[in-house]
């Protein structure tokens, strides 16, 4: 999928004074789950969202959750510490109602969809080694090239 000029937009991750880098303890996973975490993944990297990483100084768990009926794992990362040490972009949601009514007199609606927008914008270059996240056994430990979910003013930036 091809992504936004880095010109246009990208997700910057600023980080707090004080605050130092946070590596979280490996969770435990059963060997079920791993195999399917190794599949997305995999998927992950084919897409260029990830790509492996090498050294690490925030490092995150992942949190699989299980897609019941198609029995396949999506992958959520936790990055509390991280989105705790970053400050809150207070860019205001707008209100409902108010875009509908701005809407309303125009011949065409859109709408995008989040996940792929999401994926098309990049992470600043030098803020990629914060997204890092380990998985279990002897996967890896992997970083987004764009913006995940669960980060602190992704949703800002997206909007």
């Amino acid at each position: 999928m091809p992504g936004l000029d880095r010109k246009q937009v990208e997700h910057k991750l600023p980080i707090k004074e004080g605050y130092l880098p946070v590596k979280q303890v490996r969770r435990r996973m059963s060997m079920e789950i791993e195999l399917k975490v190794k599949e997305e993944i995999e998927r992950l990297v084919k897409a260029r969202f990830i790509r492996p990483a090498i050294y690490a100084d925030w490092l995150a768990n992942i949190v699989p959750v299980l897609k019941r009926k198609i029995g396949a794992v999506r992958i959520c990362v936790d990055y509390k510490n991280l989105n705790e040490a970053s400050p809150k972009d207070e860019y205001p949601m707008p209100m409902a109602d108010m875009l509908i009514d701005v809407a309303a007199h125009n011949q065409i609606l859109s709408f995008m969809d989040g996940n792929a927008g999401y994926n098309q914008i990049l992470v600043a270059k030098e803020d990629i080694h914060k997204t890092v996240f380990m998985c279990p056994g002897h996967i890896g430990a992997f970083e987004y090239t764009v913006i995940p979910f669960g980060l602190r003013n992704a949703g800002a930036t997206y909007q």
